[in-house]
């Protein structure tokens, strides 16, 4: 064998090591829609700024990440359990998940509203919502605001954000609070012009809300979590994370 086969056949081989290599990490996505974050298309794929920004991220740490839909209330659970790796499903940091789970760095961090029926005169204050029925999804952020703060409003839950926005629809409740931006996206659909508006910003409670949405990693996944934080950074520092979300948003998505 000649020189130029010997070194051909060594690039060959390093070429094939590194990609055997690669570190395979289990993302776990909610199955439901969650517009503009995460969708399902018509071939069962999942779109939207989350997966782009998540595959973008993948790729900076070098990961070999393969996304699995999860119900939602179960999605920590399943990370607890070793069947995912990773849940990237808009999953706010906050003290009480803290408690059982880690997180990455925050990669974006938006605001919470509420979105009412036209012309009810809802606001998005605990008097603002005083007997009336507020939809909110069941294990989420936006419940436990709820439940502490919208104590003489009637709440009900939902298990996907969408069986909500269909019940605010069809008039079933007065009002659902959620991510502006995801209310934002639904109010924009021929439903939500027909039904509905946006009844503002609630007062933000760092305690629930916590200080931005980040990746859940299982106790003690020190590495993967180093590795997310520096593709974070480095996502941002060479313009790709901005290149992606002016693609869904007018605005920093990232917050301060």
């Amino acid at each position: 064998m000649n020189i130029k086969s010997i070194l051909a056949a060594t690039f060959i081989a390093v070429g094939l090591s590194s990609a055997a290599s690669a570190e395979t990490v289990r993302i776990g996505i909610a199955t439901e829609p969650y517009p503009p974050f995460a969708t399902p298309d018509a071939e069962g794929n999942y779109v939207g700024w989350e997966i782009d920004m998540t595959k973008a991220i993948c790729e900076e740490a070098k990961l070999d990440c393969k996304f699995m839909a999860t119900a939602w209330d179960s999605i920590i659970p399943t990370l607890q359990k070793e069947e995912i790796d990773v849940i990237a499903a808009s999953l706010s940091i906050t003290e009480d998940r803290l408690k059982v789970i880690d997180f990455s760095n925050k990669y974006y961090q938006t605001g919470v509203s509420i979105a009412a029926a036209k012309g009810s005169g809802l606001e998005p204050t605990p008097k603002g919502v005083a007997g009336k029925i507020i939809g909110v999804q069941s294990a989420s952020i936006h419940q436990a605001y709820a439940l502490k703060y919208f104590k003489d409003a009637k709440i009900r839950e939902y298990q996907t954000q969408d069986e909500a926005n269909q019940d605010l629809f069809a008039g079933r409740i007065d009002g659902t609070l959620a991510d502006v931006l995801v209310l934002d996206e639904f109010l924009k659909s021929d439903e939500g012009q027909l039904c509905c508006e946006s009844a503002g910003l609630v007062a933000k409670d760092e305690a629930i809300h916590g200080p931005g949405v980040g990746f859940g990693l299982r106790k003690g996944s020190d590495v993967l979590k180093t590795k997310l934080n520096a593709a974070i950074d480095a996502v941002r520092a060479s313009g790709k994370y901005d290149e992606i979300s002016k693609k869904y948003f007018d605005f920093n998505i990232f917050g301060e």
